[in-house]
């Protein structure tokens, strides 16, 4: 991480670099532990010359929380073709990375650190969080939400993050596990509130058309299947089915006709 040999950089050039060693430390280490002149130390230069850069420790603290949340927010970019399932699980596996190698970083930026309560820092936690819920809403072609879908997106965009704050306090369930657990919860709070809602129920239809049987969403349904008994299962299937196919119908209807809201399955 030390230069070793000082050399002149340009102002910009130096910033940068400061800016990359600080993330580093706050890898490993909570940015209230890590000093100015560790960071000097690390990259090369004398104690002052870091304060010609920065003001102060919160100024520099700052600048590498915009990068950090930057670098997070891009981690909800995905191509949007493939079933949902398979692109959601591929997020959350570039997002658990980004946890799993700056923990410390990560806590600080989601709880505010040296930092919390100020207006940058909390502005830029809501990018990062705006970021998440928009990118979800361009994966599911929903430029205009209906209010329940809303909900769903922005809760699990919320679920994702504290997951992963829990998560890095002892790491007690393996990041796999954690990554499709977190793809099945989108699953479940779609589920849910499609029952209470009939547009809720045409967004849910027009994404379970295009999820294939060994998909992460085919997994969950396996999964629950498997813990109801048999004979409760094709009491179930025997009594509700005729229901639960006028009550996708009537789903699917909502998204084929809603304006600027639920698109009709491309």
């Amino acid at each position: 991480m030390t230069t070793g040999v000082r050399r002149r950089m340009g102002v910009e050039e130096r910033r940068q670099q400061l800016i990359g060693v600080a993330l580093e430390l706050f890898s490993h280490r909570s940015p209230d532990d890590v000093s100015i002149d560790e960071i000097a130390a690390a990259a090369g230069i004398s104690r002052p010359l870091v304060y010609h850069y920065f003001p102060g420790k919160l100024s520099l603290y700052e600048a590498a929380l915009r990068r950090a949340a930057d670098e997070l927010a891009g981690r909800f970019e995905e191509p949007r073709e493939g079933p949902l399932g398979a692109r959601l699980l591929r997020v959350m596996g570039r997002y658990f990375e980004f946890v799993e190698d700056h923990g410390p970083g990560f806590s600080a930026l989601m709880r505010g650190g040296p930092a919390a309560g100020s207006s940058r820092t909390n502005a830029m936690i809501d990018e990062v969080r705006q970021a998440a819920y928009d990118n979800i809403l361009a994966h599911l072609g929903i430029t205009d939400p209906p209010a329940r879908l809303e909900l769903v997106v922005r809760s699990w965009v919320s679920l994702a993050e504290s997951t992963a704050l829990i998560w890095l306090d002892g790491r007690k369930i393996p990041r796999a596990e954690l990554e499709l657990q977190l793809v099945h919860d989108f699953a479940a709070l779609a589920a849910v509130s499609a029952a209470y809602d009939a547009e809720m129920a045409g967004v849910l239809v027009r994404i379970l058309a295009g999820e294939p049987a060994d998909g992460p969403f085919g997994d969950l349904v396996g999964r629950l299947v498997a813990l109801v008994p048999a004979e409760v299962v094709t009491e179930v299937v025997t009594e509700v089915a005729p229901a639960a196919g006028a009550g996708a119908e009537a789903g699917a209807a909502v998204a084929a006709e809603a304006p600027g809201g639920v698109p009709a399955p491309r």
